[in-house]
């Protein structure tokens, strides 16, 4: 019995996140590590499509690095990164699109759909917008040749939102289709907040490979709980956020700007992390909000 009620306490807890939270469009990036584990991988997409249920409308983007790079090392294309950005050739591009489409979003599709959601691949080509990527090497300044890797210029967010309003869930690709028809390799954490900033999400969710954002690099229990946005640049300054972190980081930034209420950092490690972070009072990770915003 004591079980019985412990689960009935935390349904309780859960109750008004549900009702807060209910009609709201959230966006959630599924990447990293956490996409190495097949388990995980199902347990996470049954957790979106609970979700779904308690009246919530996720809207998943998607990366897929490590199954991309496992398919270029099995057709020996060189994988090689610049500034962090996946070099990507002729040949690469033709990898990413066939993996990120045949393989992972299909099944991310299908786990969903088995888990008794009604969910719906949506390509990236059909409603991210790109260009080319300028690099420039750090160090030296000047211009590299990264390949077919772009930046969004524009979001087609009605497409994404007829799937959410037809009661199904989207799974976006992070690709993007040039004016010239060029298929476009796009940074899957910043397609997320433009996706974000597009819809108007009310809440952004990373599922990361690290607790949140960390104090001390060292220590995953050093995670910092919340961050105003005003506060980012001394944490840059401080090494804090480096590395990978910053894209992320800076994309996050402008989704809060667009109108984005909160974006959160969590462990997609972590079995049913995304329940965690929503329905309970402690919550889990790192929240980014504006000064003036208050949740």
């Amino acid at each position: 019995m004591q079980d019985l009620i412990k689960k009935a306490n935390v349904l309780v807890e859960a109750l008004p996140y549900i009702q807060k939270f209910r009609n709201s469009v959230m966006v959630i990036k599924f990447g990293g590590s956490s996409m190495e584990d097949p388990e995980l991988v199902r347990s996470t997409m049954r957790d979106v499509v609970l979700l779904e249920a308690t009246g919530i409308k996720p809207v998943v983007v998607h990366g897929g690095g490590k199954a991309i790079s496992a398919e270029l090392r099995k057709q020996d294309i060189p994988v090689r990164f610049v500034n962090g950005l996946r070099f990507t050739c002729d040949r690469t591009i033709r990898v990413v699109d066939d993996v990120l489409h045949n393989q992972v979003n299909r099944e991310l599709v299908e786990l969903a759909n088995a888990a008794g959601g009604n969910a719906v691949g949506v390509s990236g080509k059909q409603v991210l917008k790109a260009q080319r990527t300028q690099s420039v090497d750090p160090v030296t300044g000047e211009a590299q040749d990264i390949g077919f890797v772009g930046e969004i210029v524009g979001v087609n967010g009605a497409k994404i939102l007829e799937e959410v309003e037809a009661g199904r869930i989207p799974i976006v690709t992070p690709l993007g289709l040039g004016l010239d028809g060029q298929v476009y390799n796009i940074n899957a954490d910043v397609a997320a907040c433009k996706v974000a900033e597009a819809i108007h999400a009310r809440k952004l969710v990373f599922l990361s490979d690290v607790p949140g954002i960390l104090s001390d690099r060292e220590n995953e229990a050093s995670v910092i709980p919340t961050i105003c946005t005003d506060e980012i640049g001394g944490l840059i300054r401080d090494g804090i956020i480096s590395g990978g972190m910053l894209p992320k980081i800076k994309s996050c930034v402008e989704a809060l700007n667009s109108g984005i209420n909160k974006v959160q950092l969590i462990d997609g490690r972590v079995m049913h992390t995304l329940l965690l972070e929503i329905f309970t009072d402690r919550g889990v990770g790192t929240q980014i909000v504006r000064p003036d915003s208050v949740m």
